[in-house]
């Protein structure tokens, strides 16, 4: 509810190539941009339908590059680990590298489901993982995808920042969620087993 779009990073696997680990996929694209401005400024529904489908075209389109070596941050990771071997001072690496990740998300691995039988008790409010925000003043969002119906975010801030509240972050997901349900299936009623975002108790 800032108003404004952020440096989101999600992680994406390298397993393809031998000792492969991760790349970034930077999902808070121009085009995913152009979905949530037109949605939320009331445009026509077929309108606000091809934005989306265009941003996930394009999210779909930077994951396969990040998969195959063809991402972006490694290879600026990798120019800064030789800019500082050789003692070379680069301004465009140090303006790049110092943009604060404010979202970072994550998948959590599918086989956790198995530990878990959320349909049956739906009092299990995580499947496990979760990590904290990258940025002080950031998030990190861990998520999994339990079927067709449910799906399980564990939304992490720091409590020494003020302008962050992982409750109030949680409850903008599931409006956004919802959101999307409107816009695609409009005859459908507002789901009720998720209930509002919980957490858990100490």
């Amino acid at each position: 509810d800032k108003g404004m779009f952020c440096l989101t990073y999600e992680a994406s696997m390298t397993r393809l190539f031998r000792e492969g680990r991760t790349e970034t996929v930077r999902s808070c694209t121009s085009e995913s941009c152009a979905f949530v401005k037109a949605l939320e400024s009331g445009e026509d529904r077929d309108h606000c339908r091809r934005l989306f489908r265009q941003a996930c075209d394009k999210h779909q389109h930077l994951y396969r590059l990040a998969m195959t070596g063809a991402g972006i941050d490694r290879h600026l990771f990798c120019l800064y680990v030789v800019s500082k071997y050789l003692g070379v001072e680069s301004p465009f690496l140090k303006e790049v590298l110092s943009e604060p990740w404010r979202l970072s998300t994550s998948q959590t691995p599918f086989q956790n489901v198995e530990l878990f039988d959320l349909v049956n008790h739906p009092e299990y409010i995580s499947c496990g993982g979760g990590f904290g925000p990258v940025a002080d003043d950031g998030y990190g969002v861990a998520y999994i995808i339990l079927g067709e119906n449910m799906i399980n975010f564990h939304v992490s801030c720091k409590h020494s920042c003020a302008q962050t509240d992982s409750h109030k972050f949680g409850a903008q997901i599931r409006r956004a969620l919802l959101d999307l349900l409107a816009l695609f299936c409009p005859d459908q009623n507002e789901p009720t087993i998720a209930g509002n975002p919980q957490t858990k108790k100490d």
